[in-house]
């Protein structure tokens, strides 16, 4: 059996960017992460050490957006490796890492890189 864990729209105010303007000013991030798990154990013990704890995903994708990178890629791979590292028990993961308004010309809501396992 396979059980899926989301976390949606998780924003972060963080310092990514190739320009200076963008290490200096900041920009507005979203991060999405989806895992999957044999989680059969959690869903009969319903105890919280048999399950992939959702606010440690998100303290270490926090850790990570508050190191600042020139590419949203690196960004995107530390965050992979890292809850990775810490749950080798995932056996699928997808990292998406939006930077809105990006700064190029035109109107663009976003630009979003995904790493997918």
């Amino acid at each position: 059996m396979t059980t899926s864990i989301k976390l949606k729209d998780m924003q972060f105010y963080a310092y990514h960017g190739v320009l200076a303007r963008e290490t200096k000013v900041g920009n507005n991030y979203v991060v999405n992460v989806c895992m999957n798990a044999n989680l059969l154990r959690a869903c009969e013990t319903d105890n919280v050490d048999d399950t992939i704890s959702y606010a440690i995903i998100y303290d270490l994708v926090k850790a990570e957006m508050e190191q600042p990178s020139k590419l949203l890629e690196h960004v995107a791979m530390r965050i992979y490796k890292s809850i990775k590292s810490k749950f080798p028990q995932i056996t699928t993961l997808e990292i998406r890492l939006a930077k809105n308004n990006p700064p190029i010309s035109g109107d663009v809501k976003s630009a979003e890189i995904i790493i997918r396992e």
